[in-house]
């Protein structure tokens, strides 16, 4: 079969990389290595990790339609099982758009329970969900999964260099390239690839694992774990909640369309991500009432969400096809050094570091064609 209609999502407009390089050899921009990416290194989405909410057509009639890829184990699962069931009891049918707060999130759910005028008797809830504690927002173990591919997996620990990245990674049980290997043992730092410094202000690390813009504590908040969280980028989505001990049940879903609310990190689930059709929400009218909601007099401004559906459930011609560059790949590592240190003709001087939300996990959509 062939791969037709790639569509980049993650993707911001083309980068490259310092006007030194300029007089030299061309080195190709963070966009050019996704796409020169080979089949290999992409990660197909499992039908069942991904929703497709169906929202009402625009002003002008045209059809709306977000895609949403859930989390992976060990991050958020009790949340994610409650969203299945959720969709799945097609409760999320008829529900809507209710917040829109700038530089922020769009927030949808029950219009009669998810915003502050809410009148009457919220919307009943399936029965079976789980209830899940606050310890749910933290997950351990990470350097003991495997790769999705089955790969020995390379973990970028985008910290502080490519030695002490490879120095987690071995001490953490993972086989790492020769290329690494050779700079760990020699003590030196690895000549051929500049890993960013993500240095972070939230964690003792930020890196990008299992697809996912993650942070975490070496050493952990227990003796002798290591903890590991999601991290609010643009695009992720999370659990709306009342106040602790509440922790939501998955009714309630946001996603941020501003700059990072790191501070939000491990205060809420993040259970996904937006992977299409992020302009339908983040080009929603904001609200004017508290935090974003819309007022009473707003009401209209509220859009209504037909459906939202497991992609798995739905005929298999009309399911929804996605993949995302391997975070474990060479070429996702070429990639990110490539975002962190910019070289492309407007640039003046390659920065050498990148926040971790400044370097977006690439996803693309896809059909398959029949050969002819």
């Amino acid at each position: 079969m062939t791969i037709r209609a790639l569509v980049p999502f993650a993707l911001a407009a083309t980068l490259a990389l310092p006007a030194a390089a300029q007089t030299e050899t061309a080195v190709p921009s963070p966009t050019e290595i996704v796409n020169a990416a080979l089949a290999e290194a992409w990660v197909a989405i499992p039908p069942e990790d991904l929703l497709v909410m169906t929202l009402a057509p625009d002003r002008d009639g045209n059809a709306r339609e977000v895609v949403i890829q859930l989390m992976p184990e060990p991050f958020s699962q009790g949340w994610i099982e409650n969203i299945r069931t959720l969709a799945r009891a097609n409760w999320y049918d008829g529900i809507s758009v209710n917040r829109v707060q700038d530089n922020y999130v769009v927030q949808w759910g029950d219009p009669g329970y998810d915003n502050p005028e809410a009148e009457g008797a919220a919307k009943s809830l399936p029965a079976g969900l789980n209830v899940i504690g606050e310890d749910g927002y933290v997950a351990t173990g990470l350097f003991s999964i495997p790769d999705p591919r089955g790969r020995p997996r390379m973990n970028y620990a985008l910290g502080a260099s490519a030695v002490r990245n490879a120095r987690i990674a071995a001490e953490g049980g993972i086989e790492i390239p020769d290329k690494f290997r050779e700079a760990l043992e020699n003590g030196r730092e690895m000549p051929e690839f500049n890993q960013p410094d993500m240095g972070d202000a939230y964690a003792t690390f930020a890196t990008l694992a299992l697809g996912w813009p993650i942070a975490g504590n070496l050493g952990g908040e227990s003796e002798g774990e290591n903890t590991f969280w999601p991290v609010h980028c643009y695009g992720m989505v999370g659990v709306g909640r009342n106040l602790s001990p509440d922790t939501g049940t998955g009714a309630e879903l946001y996603t941020v369309i501003g700059h990072a609310p790191r501070h939000l990190d491990r205060n809420i689930a993040l259970v996904g991500r937006i992977v299409g059709g992020m302009e339908h929400l983040s080009s929603l009218p904001r609200g004017s009432g508290a935090l974003g909601f819309y007022t009473e007099e707003e009401a209209d401004l509220r859009t209504p969400i037909q459906s939202i559906r497991v992609a798995a459930d739905l005929p298999e011609d009309e399911r929804r096809q996605f993949e995302y560059l391997s975070t474990e790949s060479e070429t996702f590592a070429d990639y990110a050094e490539a975002r962190a240190n910019r070289r492309d003709p407007f640039f003046i001087q390659p920065v050498g570091g990148a926040d971790i939300c400044n370097i977006p996990v690439p996803v693309r959509a896809f059909e398959y064609d029949e050969p002819e």
